[in-house]
């Protein structure tokens, strides 16, 4: 039997140990934070409403809110499952920053122009469509992403938004910490093989020889 490799069992031990402290940091860490994150979400709708935020503070969403779009700068569209599309329009506000997003309803219709002229919306804070990938969601967990206010009432020509839901909001913690272990798992699987297959290898060279 050969010895077993000192560098590269060093580095797949290490790797193998990373991995289990990703998921244990999933799970022990990240997973009641969200649960705690979540459940402060679920009473926000009752609470009082308050302007719109300029700063991004997750803990508001779902808060009834208000805000005046002085004018819209441009309206787009994003996806909105079997609602269709939601329209989004970029409000300028008159202060610094980079303007006011405010959901102004639902369409089915992919590239029909929608008339909106801005002026004081009330209705409730949501998260504004991210472009961002999902690994960016992962190794950036405190990263605020962008707020915007989704209307109580639609725009002319549109149909309503749905009501706030922490449905809304993923919590996949515990998943992301099984796939950790399962990866942990695997590795060591997988070098365990490689190290049984280089023995007999070794084993078989030295019965040639003799």
């Amino acid at each position: 039997m050969k010895r077993v490799p000192v560098i590269p069992t060093t580095v797949v031990g290490i790797a193998i140990a990373a991995m289990i402290a990703l998921g244990l940091w999933q799970l022990l860490d990240r997973r009641p934070q969200k649960e705690a994150f979540l459940a402060q979400l679920a009473a926000n709708p009752t609470r009082p409403a308050i302007a719109f935020p300029r700063v991004a503070d997750e803990t508001l969403l779902f808060r009834r809110s208000s805000a005046f779009c002085l004018e819209p700068v441009s309206i787009t569209r994003a996806g909105a499952g079997a609602a269709g599309y939601r329209v989004i329009a970029l409000c300028r506000t008159g202060a610094e920053g980079p303007g006011l997003r405010v959901q102004i309803g639902t369409t089915r219709d992919p590239v029909g122009n929608v008339a909106w002229g801005g002026g004081k919306v009330s209705g409730w804070i949501a998260h504004a469509p991210d472009a961002r990938p999902l690994i960016a969601e992962v190794t950036q967990p405190h990263v605020a992403r962008e707020l915007m206010l989704v209307a109580a009432t639609p725009a002319a020509g549109l149909s309503p938004n749905a009501p706030p839901s922490i449905d809304s909001i993923p919590n996949n913690h515990l998943a992301y910490a099984v796939q950790w272990f399962l990866f942990a798992g695997v590795a060591g699987v997988i070098y365990v093989i490689a190290l049984r297959r280089r023995g007999k290898t070794g084993a078989g060279g030295g019965s040639a020889k003799g």
